[in-house]
């Protein structure tokens, strides 16, 4: 069985450093320590239970450093100010006076320990079904197709961030190179679609249960969940029919509920986390300010200006940048992170649709979510052009503070349409990797 990505420093700590937090209720085996079990015991004959602690490891996990990220991404994308203790945020991220980008600062290296430990974790679940007797054909199929989706959905998020992954990892002392973005891409298509196959083979029902993921939680309905990330990997590729195709696949509804879609989750239980992206009310030393161009660009009426934003008592200011609306994405700091729901669907499938020319689809959907914001329907010209505009607009107040507008701009080339805040600042697309992963590079 193929075993895809281990970040290197954490494989040479194995199990020791894996950290299993409980998103639910479970129970362990007698004889594993569910924060160092022994790697022989785990990868070598596993049963049901350490099985299943290991995809609890991995769901806990894929939230590491997501808020780092999403704030990092967002300020490089002139969506939003970080206003807290450290400087770096509102100087290293903007390039404050001609500074670069540190790789290894908090902010290039936490996205990708966070992103890797997940993969890391779901790596010793393929390790451990290929030795284990305590299990089904299909059992080890359902296991092997949640893993290695996990695994994919992980690395896109790296290349967002970061324009390259590391794919090879045959011999764990003598690593491949990390992969530029087309390459890396590449694999992780392959592994949707390997996983795929192990889900249909899976049987109706998994050997374990997932926290984030109700409606998604059987070898056929986390089938759908695999096909939205597959469908997310193949725009990224630039490859229109395949996208449309693996939407058919996914969750993927023009006229149902635009919330749809696992999640991740937090809680206050002893040793599980919370969110970290919710902020306190007019908060003055920890808060996510909005970027002035957001409100200032958004179209009279639109909902999603109110809903995710609110306008606070007092505006604020830190180095230079002002601010008069706040994050309110997040009611409580144990509100869910959506992985990706139906609104984000409904947008991929109307670049799409612009990508393969069929333009009266593109604009039907992006009239949807128009229409669920509070807005009419499109009136602008029905050209690839224009509805590309249109559709990056509506990506940016659909998704914004969840780590996609600084890759749009990226992908697209438009990089020099942000503005500069201050005078000697600019504009990043992509965080560095972090230093100890270019060592032999």
């Amino acid at each position: 069985m193929k075993k895809y990505i281990i970040n290197k420093a954490y494989l040479k700590m194995l199990f020791a450093t894996v950290l299993i937090f409980s998103l639910v209720s479970c129970s362990f085996d007698d004889q594993v320590d569910p924060n160092r079990p022994s790697l022989e015991g785990v990868l070598t004959g596993a049963s049901i239970n350490q099985l299943n602690n290991l995809v609890v490891g991995v769901e806990s996990t894929m939230r590491n450093g997501i808020a780092i990220q999403t704030t990092g991404s967002g300020t490089m994308g002139r969506e939003l100010y970080l206003f807290d203790a450290d400087p770096r945020n509102t100087n290293d991220l903007l390039g404050a006076n001609g500074a670069m980008l540190d790789n290894n600062s908090f902010y290039s290296t936490a996205p990708w320990a966070g992103r890797y430990r997940a993969i890391k974790n779901a790596n010793l679940i393929l390790d451990a079904i290929d030795n284990t007797t305590s299990i089904t054909d299909q059992q080890r199929a359902g296991y092997s197709g949640f893993a290695k989706t996990i695994i994919a959905h992980e690395l896109i998020d790296v290349l967002k961030s970061y324009n390259r992954a590391r794919i090879d990892v045959a011999d764990p002392d003598n690593l491949g190179p990390i992969l530029d973005f087309d390459a890396a891409l590449d694999q992780v298509i392959a592994m949707l679609e390997d996983g795929l196959s192990d889900l249909n083979s899976a049987g109706s029902d998994f050997a374990f249960s997932l926290a984030g993921f109700s409606g998604f939680d059987s070898p056929s309905t986390f089938a759908q969940f695999n096909r939205a990330v597959a469908a997310t990997a193949y725009l990224y590729d630039g490859n229109a029919q395949a996208t449309l195709t693996a939407l058919n696949g996914s969750h993927f509804d023009l006229m149902g509920d635009l919330t749809t879609g696992p999640q991740h989750v937090f809680s206050l239980g002893s040793g599980d986390v919370t969110n970290d992206l919710f902020k306190i009310t007019d908060n003055n030393g920890d808060q996510i300010i909005v970027h002035d161009s957001w409100i200032a660009d958004a179209e009279a009426g639109d909902t999603r200006v109110t809903s995710k934003t609110s306008v606070r008592s007092n505006p604020t200011s830190q180095d230079m940048l002002n601010g008069t609306n706040q994050t309110e994405l997040y009611p409580t700091n144990v509100s869910p992170i959506d992985l990706i729901r139906n609104e984000e669907l409904i947008l991929i499938y109307a670049e799409a649709s612009i990508l393969s020319n069929n333009l009266q689809d593109a604009e039907d959907a992006l009239n949807v979510v128009r229409n669920a914001a509070g807005l009419p329907d499109y009136s602008g010209a029905q050209t690839a052009g224009d509805l590309t505009t249109e559709m990056l607009n509506q990506r940016r107040y659909s998704l914004w503070s969840e780590n996609h507008r600084m890759f749009d701009l990226r992908r697209y080339n438009l990089n020099s349409t942000l503005p500069i805040d201050r005078p000697g600042d600019q504009v990043f697309d992509t965080l560095p990797v972090p230093l100890t992963e270019n060592e032999g590079q």
